[in-house]
């Protein structure tokens, strides 16, 4: 029995500590991996149901525009659709012999590279910067399509300043969660939409680099215009 004692009292105490706090750091671990756990089961659903509302939300535009030209078909009308609030504009030329002024317009366009490319929200002050870049830029109006498969073939986020690949949604919320952005769904919406946090998650988007044109450009679903050439082109964003 004294001998036991003896075992007992041999253990240093600072060992007894160390024991314990290792035991509290593992119950504390495991306790925080449970919470992400759920957490992440939380975001997975609310995830899903806001890309079935979108999906919703797209088809009823889609449908309305169709009715509302068919309706004005049938009075002997036309009907002009809203005056596009999104453009993709890509840079097609160098800036040899470039005036300060376009210079300045590419900067702030983020357009630093030929056959880069940016969303821009059209309004009046956008449309004069656009004149301005004309003849080293091609621009159009992106349809969903276009949007949904530049952000998931082609989108890169800046995450302290460095381009990071989209691979996955909580990227995107640790960027924009604040905006409630949260999924690569939401981020597409709010630039197809040109929502109301449309400027923190576009400038959240790289600018995106395209491929080079092999004679006249291409890009699906968006046809692209250039006045000074007057051709319509595309990029590939395979």
């Amino acid at each position: 029995m004294a001998d036991a004692e003896k075992k007992v009292q041999a253990v240093p105490e600072s060992l007894l500590k160390r024991r314990k706090a290792f035991a509290t750091m593992k119950a504390m671990r495991i306790k925080k991996m449970l919470a992400e756990k759920k957490a992440r089961k939380v975001t997975r659903k609310l995830i899903y149901k806001r890309a079935e509302k979108y999906h919703k939300e797209y088809r009823q535009m889609y449908r309305r525009e169709i009715r509302l030209g068919r309706t004005a078909r049938k009075v002997g009308n036309y009907y002009v659709p809203a005056e596009p609030k999104l453009a993709f504009v890509i840079r097609i030329r160098g800036i040899n012999g470039v005036s300060p002024k376009v210079r300045k317009v590419l900067q702030l366009l983020r357009l630093r590279q030929i056959f880069n490319g940016v969303f821009v929200k059209l309004n009046k002050a956008s449309i004069n910067m656009l004149r301005i870049a004309e003849p080293y830029i091609a621009w159009g109006y992106p349809n969903l399509k276009s949007v949904r498969e530049l952000i998931y073939k082609r989108g890169h986020g800046r995450m302290r300043k460095q381009r990071i690949a989209l691979t996955d949604n909580a990227l995107v919320e640790k960027a924009l969660g604040k905006y409630g952005i949260i999924c690569v769904e939401d981020l597409i919406h709010e630039i197809y939409t040109v929502g109301k946090n449309f400027k923190p998650a576009n400038n959240f988007l790289w600018p995106f680099k395209l491929s080079s044109p092999r004679g006249v450009m291409v890009l699906k679903g968006l046809k692209m215009y250039n006045k000074k050439r007057g051709k319509k082109s595309s990029l590939s964003c395979h």
